[in-house]
């Protein structure tokens, strides 16, 4: 049942969808207005160029409603709003246009809203890539609210995007203060207030003795009170993300271990990644993943220097394989480090990249608390069943 004022209609009749150009490489150029491409809705500013007189109907000016009809699922198909600069359309996207009594906001909210649904009715190059019809999307029914109860409605959603949008720089900022004081700490180049002990090179084997096991599931279970370690449980990050209980009890992980991915069909983008175990008796090591049992260093310390650019990339390059890659035994044993010959120094400088890491985890929780909080609201507010007062 609609909600008193309200109507429903195709989006064929809030709105009117213009397709872009199909330019020819032949018209690309480095200098002139820049071709917007599909790519260049999520983010990329390389562009080519078109240097010649373009029609008005090909012109994009910034805050102008834009849907790709032909894209990847969750990534480029769908609504965008153009910040970047003025512009010629590229083909595969059309310029959306608000019809009579439609607020623009409003409208880009609302095919928001149905993307999923055309995507689910679209047809699929491959399995991400998906194109539509045009009027695949001017036959989508939508309800539509009184004028000033969309404008309200994109206001309200508005105030999530700016907390959004204002989460996201601050999660950006942490990342990149992070990845500067890896770079500076563990290298050495800063050194924390009270340190000044030299740093001495070691191999892995001399601080390190790797562990390895048997699958283990056969003993997944529901409910169970332990987590296997094995391949896919240590992301690209070097965050554990265990998804099988267990109730068996052999090859347990001490705390201060770490798990290390020897194995990958994925690219290769987990092998060398460490993860830190955090309690004791709570993981269980299966196969595909190296347990490094750390002596005489701080294991905290080394987890965050084995995750360092250059020593990751060192053990990503000595990799093998084809179909799956592998990382040999001997390959991290012989890895060469360098680290500070006071344990103490170890424990600081883990001690401060922990904190880094805390605010990120914390920041990446709150990003995704509001992007819950926005999408369930935006499902109320669009459909009436949460209406909003209007002055």
């Amino acid at each position: 049942m609609l909600p008193e004022g309200w109507e429903r209609k195709t989006v064929a009749d809030i709105c009117i969808l213009q397709n872009g150009n199909g330019f020819k490489p032949h018209q690309w150029d480095t200098k002139g207005l820049p071709i917007i491409r599909i790519q260049n809705l999520n983010g990329s500013s390389n562009f080519n160029y078109f240097s010649g007189k373009p029609l008005e109907k090909w012109l994009v000016n910034p805050g102008q409603i834009l849907f790709a009809w032909a894209g990847s699922k969750g990534v480029s198909f769908g609504p965008f709003i153009w910040n970047g600069p003025q512009g010629v359309l590229n083909q595969h996207i059309f310029k959306v246009f608000s019809k009579d009594k439609i607020d623009n906001n409003w409208l880009y909210l609302i095919l928001r809203s149905i993307t999923d649904k055309i995507e689910g009715q679209a047809h699929g190059f491959k399995a991400t890539l998906v194109h539509v019809k045009k009027q695949d999307i001017d036959n989508q029914i939508v309800n539509i609210p009184p004028l000033p109860e969309q404008k309200k409605i994109a206001a309200i959603l508005s105030t999530w995007d700016r907390a959004i949008e204002g989460t996201e720089k601050l999660l950006a900022n942490s990342q990149q203060q992070k990845k500067a004081l890896m770079q500076q700490l563990l290298t050495g180049k800063k050194r924390l207030p009270g340190f000044a002990g030299e740093w001495r090179i070691f191999s892995l084997s001399d601080v390190a003795t790797v562990q390895t096991a048997t699958s283990k599931t056969q003993y997944i279970c529901e409910n169970g009170e332990r987590f296997i370690v094995d391949m896919g449980s240590v992301n690209r990050l070097g965050n554990l993300v265990c998804t099988k209980s267990t109730q068996h009890n052999s090859d347990l992980l001490p705390k201060g271990t770490l798990v290390m991915p020897k194995d990958d069909i994925g690219g290769g983008n987990i092998i060398g990644r460490t993860s830190y175990i955090d309690q004791d008796d709570l993981y269980v090591l299966g196969d595909h993943v190296y347990a490094l049992h750390i002596e005489n260093c701080d294991s905290k310390f080394l987890h965050f220097i084995i995750n360092s650019y250059p020593i990751n990339k060192n053990l990503r390059r000595r990799a093998n394989g084809t179909a799956q890659l592998g990382l040999g035994k001997k390959d991290v044993l012989r890895q060469r480090i360098k680290i500070p010959s006071e344990l103490p120094e170890q424990k600081a400088i883990a001690t401060v990249l922990t904190t880094a890491d805390e605010e990120i985890t914390s920041l990446e929780s709150d990003l995704s608390r509001l992007r819950q909080e926005k999408k369930a609201l935006m499902q109320q507010l669009l459909t009436g069943k949460r209406r909003v007062r209007v002055n």
